[in-house]
Order: structure tokens, then C-alpha cells, then sequence
């Protein structure tokens, strides 16, 4: 089954049910208004959108054109976003980067903040910058949405939680984060605001593409219209996706409706080194920020610049037969 919740003038925007093929949608209204509405009680409303998602495939229920533009993210606000940091490889670069080293416990315990999430960006809406110096950067990354997680789970029993799958760019702000960071106190002004695929889709959807709580897909990151990272979102996960829902509900329950990220997405390269540019024929990255520390190390400084008004970026997953699965995010950047 696949969710998208479209603008209808409101917070919450309208739920639909989307075509697998993302061609089709059909109004969810008259079963819940809204995908947090669904979330809260979806052990009702799970199963009767799934029947009117085969209903959309078998063309007995009206449909019209579905149109990505038209999309906020699935949630456009949550009761809570939390990001990990699954790819320790991406953990590893962004801290040489700062001159920081990686402590030996987030090879065995996860690392993960609390994001805003009173509002997010749509999967097409700007990326508003207000000033250069504050170093624009993308991050591909996967999150999941839960259903209600009681505290303490296994994370055995988190991944049954797990409802809801999608593509998130969690907005950063290189140049603001070591001087939060050395207030010890965390992430705040260098975290704006996130965006999120246009479609959300259920683990059962992805089929064999989702096993093992990690999605068995490239991550398609471009920069301007050209190849910037395809790293496999499978490959190289310290940690997988219920393990960090479980980490997030270690003292605390979650609330239906929260997102958990998985951090950016990050492969090694065929060496076990940090990895070649898609130019050079290797997988990439999926933040502009781990392409600079690879720089710094092999010119002497980082040559590629951080985002400015103007740039474009797009995060999507296609399947084996090319189709996308998510849609895309695809951001223009603009001066506030």
C-alpha cells in the first residue's frame, strides 16, 4: 500500500490512497481524513485502506491523477521526529571532518537526536537559506513511521511497529553545528526544517526489498541534474531500523505517528576505504559533507561547495524494474 497526504488548505492536508505505480489516488476520506488520523488507530483503519489500495488496482473505485507536486510529506507535521545514525561510515567522515574522532560506543549503541517536527518542507517546496556561511547540505536518508511503541521494546518486537516506510532529506547546516555542538546540548539551529518523499509506503510493499529491518535499495542522490551519490541502503547499516526505533523507546513510549530517520546513507568503498564520487565510478555519497572530508584528506582542502540559492536536489528509490518507489524529493534552494 502506498500513502500520500496532498495539500488541501489545512495543517494536516488530505489522505489518499496512491496507485503503485504513482500514476492514480483515490480519496481516503471516507474512511479517515488524515495519515496521523489513520496512525492512531491503525489496527482499524491499516486494513481498510489496504482494501481500498487493491480496490485502486483493480480500477472498482474512482481514481484521478496523482501528481507529486501536489504532495506534502506524508506527515506534514509529527508528533515526533527522531534521527539516528545507522551508517557509521558517515558518522566516521562528518566527525574527521570537525576534527572529531568516533566514540567507541556508537559502533555497539546508536546515536540519534530529536529534530523539530512541528512542520516539515514538501517534497517539492524550497529549501530557504539565509545565509551561505551557514553551509546548506543535503542528507539522503531512509525513516519509518510507527504506530504506538510501548517503552522498553525488543527490537524484535519495534519492528512490528514499523507501519509506514519513506525517503527523508534531513536539511542540515554544517557551519552552525560544532558551535552547538561545543554548548553540549546538541542540535537545534543547525537542524531546519526536513523533507520527505512524497509517498510513504507499507513493508509489505517493498516485498523482498525489505528484509532484515534495512530496504535492499540504491539511494538516488542528484545534485543539479547529475549523479551524486547511489549508495544501497542495505549495505554497510551498523544499524538497522528497528533497532533504532527500539534504542528511541528505551525510556520512553512513542506516540503513533513518530518518525524515526535512519541517518544518513553511506557505503564503503570496494577497498573498505571512505568510498569514490559516482564520477570516479564509485557509489557516491548522499551529503555534500562526506565528499569534502574525502577532499580534504586527498587535495589538502575541500573543493565542492556546500548548497547555494539556485542548487537542485533529488532523493528517490527505484525498484529492479526502474520505478520509483517513493517518488522523489526535489528541492530548489532559495534565499530567504
Amino acid at each position: 500500500m502506498k500513502l500520500a497526504t496532498l495539500r488541501n488548505g489545512t495543517r494536516d492536508g488530505r489522505l489518499v490512497v496512491v496507485s503503485r505505480d504513482l500514476t492514480r489516488a483515490t480519496d481516503a476520506a471516507r474512511i479517515t481524513p488524515t495519515l496521523q488520523a489513520a496512525l492512531d488507530k491503525w489496527s482499524i483503519y491499516g486494513p481498510e485502506l489496504e482494501t481500498l489500495a487493491s480496490q485502486v488496482e483493480l480500477g472498482s473505485v474512482p481514481t484521478f491523477r496523482f501528481h507529486e507536486h501536489d504532495c506534502e510529506s506524508p506527515l506534514p507535521r509529527a508528533y515526533q521526529w527522531a534521527d539516528g545514525s545507522a551508517y557509521i561510515n558517515h558518522v566516521e567522515l562528518v566527525r574527521a571532518a570537525r576534527g572529531d574522532t568516533v566514540p567507541e560506543s556508537f559502533y555497539y549503541d546508536p546515536l540519534i537526536y530529536q529534530g523539530g517536527s512541528d512542520g516539515f518542507l514538501g517534497p517539492r517546496d524550497p529549501i530557504p537559506l539565509g545565509d551561505a556561511a551557514w553551509g546548506l547540505d543535503m542528507e539522503g536518508e531512509i525513516a519509518v513511521i510507527t504506530d504506538d511503541v510501548p517503552m522498553g521494546v525488543s527490537e524484535e518486537e519495534a519492528a512490528f511497529h514499523i507501519q509506514l516506510i519513506l525517503l527523508c532529506n534531513d536539511v542540515s547546516l554544517r557551519g552552525l553545528i560544532p558551535g552547538e555542538l561545543a554548548k553540549g546540548f546538541g542540535f537545534f539551529q543547525s537542524k531546519p526544517a526536513s523533507a520527505f518523499s512524497p509517498v510513504a509506503v507499507t513493508p509489505a510493499e517493498l516485498g523482498a526489498n525489505w528484509q532484515d529491518g534495512l530496504v535492499h535499495l540504491p539511494l538516488r542522490v542528484d545534485l543539479n541534474g547529475a549523479p551524486f551519490g547511489r549508495a544501497n541502503a542495505a549495505v554497510d547499516a551498523t544499524f538497522n531500523l528497528p533497532r533504532l526505533v527500539a534504542h528511541a523507546a528505551k525510556t520512553r513510549a512513542l506516540s503513533a505517528g513518530s518518525i524515526i530517520g535512519s541517518g544518513t546513507v553511506s557505503n564503503k568503498g570496494a577497498d573498505g576505504g571512505p568510498g569514490k564520487s559516482v564520477n570516479e565510478g564509485g557509489l557516491g555519497y548522499s551529503c555534500i559533507a562526506e565528499i569534502r572530508m574525502i577532499e580534504q584528506v586527498l587535495k589538502g582542502a575541500p573543493e565542492t561547495p556546500f548548497l547555494k540559492p539556485g542548487d537542485t536536489v533529488r532523493i528517490e528509490m527505484l525498484d529492479s524494474a526502474g520505478h520509483s518507489v517513493f517518488g522523489a524529493i526535489e528541492q530548489e534552494v532559495v534565499k530567504l
